[in-house]
């Protein structure tokens, strides 16, 4: 049987999301990757996500797009036995869902708005907008740091979707604001996170894009350096 395929860029937040949980949920992928400024490679994206987002998983000729759904639809049917990602008790499966969209909305969505400001031309940047995002990413930050001052992951004690989604979201937004040293919890998780096999694994396989990312020179230098590029 063909394995599924997963059309997205490995420098991209959205689709080392579920990278992450691919490995962690033991699928093997197909991985396909996107390049945006082509033309067919844009249209494709189009014609397999309604919102022309990337990534986009093929299985068996069904598109799943959007990240915390991909990540539902490995779990459900292409997982490993026994891995989950989403607890199978409803009242934990909730707090999973919560902090995934947390990671999304206020982690991942200001980090992505400072990395688009400096896409533009020097003049024609938004400094209220990039204040704005970095304001968003410190009250992020302050929120996180009691949620995990007694767990090992996000949303309990076992790995989950919300810590799939905070790391990548965490990996690119400390390059442009850092975590507060008050915020001591949060700084150890962190740490955590960059130790887990999935995620050293995918951040790895990144490593040849960074020199493409916009906030690089915030990258830690045990990721990268301008020798590197």
């Amino acid at each position: 049987m063909a394995l599924p395929i997963l059309h997205a860029h490995p420098l991209s937040s959205c689709c080392q999301k579920v990278l992450i949980a691919a490995r962690v949920l033991g699928v093997a992928l197909d991985e396909r990757m996107l390049n945006l400024g082509d033309p067919e490679d844009r249209d494709r994206l189009n014609r397999l996500s309604p919102a022309g987002k990337m990534p986009v998983l093929v299985d068996q000729g069904r598109a799943v797009a959007e990240t915390s759904i991909i990540i539902e639809y490995l779990q459900q049917h292409l997982a490993g036995e026994g891995a989950r990602l989403i607890p199978a008790d409803p009242d934990a499966a909730l707090a999973v869902r919560f902090w995934d969209r947390f990671s999304d909305f206020y982690l991942m969505t200001p980090m992505q708005a400072l990395t688009a400001e400096l896409l533009k031309p020097e003049g024609g940047r938004n400094g209220d907008a990039a204040e704005a995002a970095r304001s968003t990413l410190l009250n992020s930050y302050a929120a996180m740091n009691p949620q995990l001052q007694d767990r090992t992951w996000l949303a309990g004690e076992g790995f989950s979707m919300a810590d799939c989604a905070a790391a990548p979201a965490l990996f690119y937004a400390v390059a442009y604001v850092a975590v507060p040293g008050k915020d001591a919890h949060l700084l150890a998780y962190i740490e955590r996170l960059m130790a887990h096999a999935a995620v050293a694994a995918v951040v790895d396989a990144a490593r040849p894009w960074f020199k493409y990312f916009p906030g690089r020179a915030g990258l830690s230098a045990r990721f990268y350096t301008p020798d590197d590029a």
